[in-house]
């Protein structure tokens, strides 16, 4: 079976030498995936546990168009999500774009002109940034005279309680915490992590509304961040919680007043949650849910197996190859642009959909400097699928995520490792030095 594996991955463009080194360190891996896997189980029975409470049947697939009332797939749903994340209401929607768009939502429905937003744990994803109006956009919160102010992690990555303490005043209505890393090297913040910050900040300000931006976290862990405090988490479809099969859509789980608020802000005041027509897309909500732990878990792995590779031939990786994961991203310093190019390009040619395509970097809406993006996937623009992307600034660092299936994870990394060495960003001799 090896020798034929051997033959389709060298039809594939990988040479022999390559294959050899992504199976040793696949094979030094098997104890870590089990330990995913495990996590996987658990939270794909709160998943069944979630949808049986709640009765979802058939005729909770079929959908509503006009105006969506009395939508029982959509209002099922919603109270599925509030159980998996044990809060009191939920939102979940197609008509919430993205994660971009959930977050924004999170943000405009709960504050108001005189308030303040506060991060505690530095700069914010980069298109947060004109949402916010730390870069002028129209339509910005600070267009609406709210403010805001960030206290950045420690050098060492943890939280700078003492002047987090400072910034907290009588304007602070909300606090906004990025679990995943964004365009930055830094770890990814624990559900423990995240826990501790809350009750920080809830007993200086018990009223303060925190909310996590929970993109790319769902189901890595088996507690989420509103286990710990947190009053609404926010993420996108297409991620994680969609398990791959998800078209569109976004998700705020949270206390019902912080969802009540997003739901008139979504729609209109006196309407909120009884409209919005589902279409066609519960199946696929449904059904992407109920594969989210699993895919969650391939992804998982996939990143954990890309650290070693890389980590394994001198490059900053983070998380590194042994550190506990609490997202699927995995960053790869290269310290040139020529590197973060080479990678995604790898992952493009690995991809079911476009793999024909080169991806180049470009002005993407929403940054401030040229992106480059590998993402040949069902869902466009879908990073639970095997995607990579990263800014072309520096330390020039890529990030990694996704893959629906761990087979497809895999390949994708040896590809970009292929990549690398024809360019000659890695030496050709590596597998000598390092098998």
């Amino acid at each position: 079976m090896k020798d034929l594996s051997i033959e389709i991955f060298k039809d594939m463009g990988i040479t022999p030498e390559i294959y050899e080194y992504g199976e040793s360190i696949w094979n030094s891996l098997k104890d870590r995936f089990e330990e995913v896997d495990a996590v996987s189980e658990y939270n794909q029975i709160k998943v069944i546990q979630a949808m049986q409470k709640n009765k979802v049947s058939e005729a909770c697939l079929i959908g509503t168009t006009g105006y969506g009332y009395n939508d029982l797939g959509r209002e099922t749903l919603e109270r599925v999500y509030a159980d998996i994340f044990q809060t009191q209401d939920a939102l979940v929607r197609p008509q919430i774009t993205c994660g971009t768009h959930a977050l924004a939502l999170a943000l405009m429905s709960n504050l108001r002109p005189g308030d303040e937003l506060l991060s505690p744990v530095g700069k914010p994803y980069d298109t947060l940034e004109e949402v916010i109006g730390i870069r002028p956009s129209k339509g910005s919160l600070k267009e609406y005279g709210i403010s805001y102010r960030q206290v950045d992690l420690l050098p060492d990555g943890s939280f700078d309680f003492e002047n987090i303490k400072k910034a907290l005043n009588s304007k602070t209505k909300m606090v906004t915490i990025q679990r995943s890393k964004g365009y930055q090297t830094r770890p990814t913040l624990s559900v423990q992590r995240i826990g501790e910050l809350i009750a920080f900040i809830k007993g200086i300000r018990p009223d303060v509304i925190c909310m996590v931006d929970n993109c790319y976290g769902e189901f890595t862990q088996t507690k989420e961040p509103s286990e710990v405090g947190a009053d609404l988490v926010v993420g996108s479809l297409i991620k994680n919680p969609g398990g791959g099969l998800a078209p569109i859509g976004g998700y705020l789980a949270g206390k019902k007043e912080c969802i009540e608020n997003a739901a008139y802000r979504l729609t209109s005041p006196g309407i909120g949650k009884e409209v919005g027509a589902s279409l066609y897309a519960l199946s696929a909500f449904y059904q992407g849910l109920f594969l989210a732990p699993s895919v969650t878990a391939n992804a998982l792995k996939a990143a954990i197996f890309a650290a070693n590779i890389y980590e394994n031939l001198g490059f900053s990786v983070v998380p590194d190859g042994r550190e506990p994961r609490y997202d699927i991203i995995q960053a790869v310093t290269f310290g040139n642009p020529e590197g973060v190019i080479a990678f995604c390009q790898g992952i493009q040619q690995a991809a079911p959909v476009d793999g024909y395509v080169t991806p180049e970097p470009w002005d993407m809406p929403g940054y401030d400097s040229p992106v480059i993006m590998a993402a040949g996937a069902f869902v466009s623009g879908s990073s639970i699928e095997l995607s990579a992307d990263g800014p072309v600034r520096p330390p020039y660092s890529v990030y990694f995520q996704g893959g629906l299936t761990w087979q497809h994870g895999k390949f994708g990394i040896i590809k970009t490792l292929q990549k690398l060495v024809e360019k000659g960003i890695i030496i050709k001799d590596f597998d000598r030095r390092n098998l």
